[in-house]
């Protein structure tokens, strides 16, 4: 990459899992200093995540956003240009002016914007403190306060705690949205129709947090359109009693299309119980009703 390539850009600089309100401010800051000075704005941002890359157990950590809905995110927020760079070993052991001389200098980059806790280069080592002597002068920089949100730093790791706690009522506030994660739909044991709450069987994208185990009130995006529903997340311990294996299904209010192999987005807004086996399908029934019950006039007092 050569900064020909590019025009001169304000750069904004981060990870930027969940695209949230502390993020938007990043971008939003470069947003406005790109347009005081007249030119474009850029974001770069890292795939995968560097906890796969650098973490003894190779295993990455949920992702509150996929990078298509990443890039769908930046979009959204009228970035101009997206810079996905490869995270890699090879990155990872750039030396911090390395960095700053290649990725930023290098991509035509004349001011440059991040949170106040990023940091770049060979073991962390470069910092929101030493980027102004490592820029050598050749761009401007401004660096962003923590956000914070009844006293709390707004921040990928407390979002995604909130996630795995099932608490999703308190994601808005630092999200910017609801969650919401993507899959296609597939062939299931089809007993919820038997029983009157047919359901679509969700085969999750991969590296989006799945909530942990209960039944939520959701909205669902099909083909364009959003319906209410409920989902449960589990193993179906009325049927498959010693099953481990999680699944997802959501009962989509007034719908019936066939979906199968579709990709779905489930938006998960409240968590109305835990999951339990029952004694008997009637009584499985009769908790859905109510389970129903609980996300329409909860979905009521949303639309008023």
């Amino acid at each position: 990459m050569h900064s020909m390539d590019f025009p001169p850009l304000v750069m904004a600089l981060g990870y930027f899992d969940g695209v949230h309100l502390g993020h938007q401010k990043v971008i939003g800051e470069a947003k406005k200093v790109a347009d005081e000075l007249g030119i474009k704005t850029g974001v770069m941002t890292f795939d995968p995540h560097p906890s796969l890359v650098l973490s003894k157990e190779k295993k990455q950590i949920g992702l509150i956003t996929s990078l298509d809905t990443k890039i769908a995110e930046m979009e959204k927020l009228g970035v101009d240009y997206l810079f996905i760079i490869q995270f890699t070993k090879e990155f990872a052991a750039l030396q911090p002016q390395q960095f700053v001389d290649q990725y930023l200098v290098g991509l035509h980059a004349k001011h440059v914007v991040a949170g106040f806790d990023y940091s770049y280069g060979l073991r962390a080592a470069g910092t929101s403190e030493t980027l102004k002597e490592h820029s050598r002068g050749q761009f401007g920089i401004t660096i962003i306060s923590k956000e914070t949100f009844e006293g709390e730093k707004v921040s990928s790791t407390l979002i995604r705690s909130h996630i795995n706690a099932g608490a999703m009522e308190k994601i808005p506030m630092l999200l910017g949205r609801y969650y919401s994660i993507h899959g296609r739909v597939i062939h299931g044991d089809k007993r919820g129709r038997t029983i009157g709450f047919p359901t679509a069987n969700v085969e999750a994208a991969g590296e989006e947090i799945i909530p942990p185990q209960g039944v939520y009130a959701v909205k669902v995006l099909v083909d364009g359109k959003w319906y209410e529903g409920v989902c449960n997340v589990g193993t179906k311990p009325t049927f498959h009693p010693g099953k481990t294996v999680q699944s997802i299904e959501a009962h989509i209010f007034d719908f019936n299309q066939e979906i199968y192999d579709k990709t779905i987005t489930i938006e998960w807004h409240i968590r109305i119980r835990s999951e339990k086996k029952f004694n008997g399908i009637q009584e499985l029934v009769e908790q859905i009703a109510k389970d129903k019950q609980t996300a329409i006039e909860y979905f009521s007092t949303l639309n008023v």
